[in-house]
C-alpha cells in the first residue's frame, strides 16, 4: 500500500499555491535524498523582477500598475512561462507557477527552465488601448530580462495572441530587428505555430487516453466531467467528444449543465456564444456547480483555476481518473485523501504540458525560420506526452509512490542532474 502523508495543517495556508508547490517539492526532494544545499538551489528562484507601470488611461487619469516576472530556473535552458493579467495576481502565486513550469518542462524533457509573469489589473475594466499601453510598458521594463535565449513568455489567464504580438513588437523595436522567438502563442502570421491553440486541451486528452489504457477502460464507455469551458476545458471537451468520449457535464463559474447521455459540445459552444452562459442549454439540465463536481464519472478534469479540490471536498469526488488541466487545481492537503480513495491522478505538471510542448515547437520554428504543418505538430506533441506519461508511471512503480510525487521526483532528478553537471559558478 502506498502511503503519503500531507504535512501538518497550518491555518489559512491551504489556498496559497506556493505552500502546495513547496510541500510537494519537499516530499520529492526527501524521497530522492537530495542534500540540503542543492535543495536550496532547486527551491530558490534565479531572479524575481517587480515593475511599476505608469499608464495614462483613456479618460486622462494616470494610474500605476504592478507587474511581476519570476524566473525560477535556467538550469536546463531559457526560462519559459506565461503572463497572466488579473486583479488577484500575487507574487506568491507567480512564484508557485514559475516553479511548476520548471518541473513541467523537466517532466516532458523540454529544454527550458521555468518562469511566470503577471500584472495586477482587471482587463474587463480596461479598453484595448489601455491594455496595449500596459503590455508595452511592462515589456519595455523587462527588456533586459527576457529574450529568445533568456526567458520566453507566453499567454496565460486573461492574455492572448494579440497581447503576445504587442510584446513581440515592443521587444523587436528595442532590439531594432524583428525577434519572433521572444514569445510564443503569437498569431500564425507573426510566427505562431499551428496547433498551439488546441495544444493544452489535446495534451489532456492524450494523457487521459493513456490513463484509460492503463486502467483497462474503454474510451467509448468513458464519462467525463470538465470544470472550465475556456481555452483548455473547452478545447479538451470538443476534441474528446469528437474522439468518442461522453462529456456528461461542463462546469463554469455561474453553474453547470448535465446530460447523463452526453452533451452536444458544439451545440453548447454555440449556445454560450449566443447567450453568454452555458446555463439554459436545451440539450442538458442546469446543476449547481459544486454538485456537478461530485458526479459519478470516469474522468474529472478540473481545467479552470487553482485550489478547486481541497481537504474539505476531496472525499466527495466520485471519479476514477483525475486529469488536472489547470495549474494547481488540487491542494496538497487533498492528495492523501484522493490516494485513500484510489483515484488515479494525472498531475498538472504532466497533464497540461501539451501547451508548453507546442510552445517549444513554436520557439524552434521561429529560430529555424521554417514552419511545420499541423499534423506534424500534433504527432510530435502526442509522442512527447505519451513518453512523459510512461516515464511518470514507471517512476511511480519504481519508487513505490503515487503519480504526483513521481512526477515531481522525476522533474527534480532531471534538474538536479543538470545543475550537478554544470556546477556552481562562483
Amino acid at each position: 500500500m502506498l502511503v503519503e502523508a500531507a504535512p501538518p495543517m497550518v491555518a489559512g495556508d491551504e489556498f496559497n499555491p506556493l505552500v502546495s508547490a513547496q510541500a510537494r517539492f519537499d516530499e520529492a526532494a526527501a524521497r530522492l535524498g537530495i542534500d540540503e544545499g542543492l535543495q536550496k538551489v532547486l527551491r530558490t528562484p534565479s531572479r524575481e523582477v517587480i515593475v511599476h507601470i505608469p499608464v495614462q488611461l483613456d479618460d486622462g487619469r494616470l494610474e500605476v500598475f504592478t507587474g511581476y516576472r519570476v524566473q525560477h530556473s535556467i538550469a536546463r535552458g531559457p526560462a519559459k512561462g506565461g503572463i497572466r493579467y488579473g486583479p488577484d495576481v500575487t507574487l506568491d502565486e507567480v512564484r508557485a507557477l514559475a516553479s511548476w513550469m520548471t518541473w513541467k518542462c523537466a517532466v516532458t524533457n523540454v529544454p527550458f527552465g521555468g518562469a511566470k509573469g503577471g500584472i495586477i489589473c482587471d482587463p474587463a475594466l480596461l479598453s484595448p488601448a489601455e491594455l496595449e499601453k500596459i503590455t508595452r510598458r511592462y515589456t519595455a521594463e523587462l527588456y533586459d530580462f527576457i529574450g529568445p535565449e533568456i526567458d520566453v513568455p507566453a499567454p496565460d489567464v486573461n492574455t492572448n495572441e494579440q497581447i503576445m504580438a504587442w510584446i513581440m513588437d515592443t521587444y523587436s523595436m528595442h532590439s531594432r530587428h524583428t525577434q519572433t522567438a521572444v514569445v510564443t502563442g503569437k498569431p500564425i502570421d507573426l510566427g505562431g505555430s499551428r496547433g498551439r491553440i488546441e495544444a493544452t486541451g489535446r495534451g489532456c486528452m492524450v494523457v487521459t487516453e493513456q490513463a484509460l489504457r492503463k486502467l483497462g477502460i474503454s474510451r467509448s464507455d468513458t464519462r467525463v466531467v470538465i470544470q472550465g469551458f475556456g481555452n483548455v476545458g473547452g478545447m479538451a471537451a470538443r476534441l474528446m467528444a469528437r474522439s468518442g468520449f461522453k462529456i456528461i457535464s461542463i462546469i463554469e463559474y455561474d453553474g453547470a449543465v448535465y446530460n447523463r447521455k452526453g452533451l452536444d459540445i458544439l451545440a453548447l459552444t454555440r449556445h454560450r456564444k449566443e447567450t453568454g452562459s452555458i446555463l439554459g442549454f436545451p440539450g442538458g439540465e442546469n446543476m449547481d456547480r459544486e454538485e456537478a463536481l461530485f458526479l459519478e464519472t470516469d474522468v474529472l478534469m478540473p481545467a479552470a483555476k487553482e485550489d478547486v479540490i481541497t481537504s474539505q471536498n476531496a472525499d466527495k469526488l466520485r471519479c476514477k481518473i483525475l486529469c488536472e488541466g489547470a495549474n494547481g487545481p488540487t491542494t496538497h492537503y487533498a492528495d492523501p485523501i484522493l490516494a485513500d480513495k484510489g483515484v488515479f491522478i494525472v498531475p498538472d505538471i504532466l497533464a497540461n504540458a501539451g501547451g508548453v510542448t507546442v510552445s517549444y515547437f513554436e520557439w524552434v520554428q521561429d529560430r529555424q525560420g521554417y514552419f511545420w504543418n499541423e499534423q506534424l505538430v500534433n504527432d510530435r506533441m502526442e509522442e512527447i506526452m505519451i513518453n512523459s506519461f510512461n516515464d511518470v508511471v514507471a517512476y511511480a512503480v519504481k519508487h513505490g509512490v503515487h503519480n504526483r510525487t513521481a512526477a515531481y521526483m522525476l522533474a527534480l532528478d532531471r534538474v538536479a542532474f543538470a545543475i550537478k553537471l554544470r556546477g556552481i559558478y562562483a
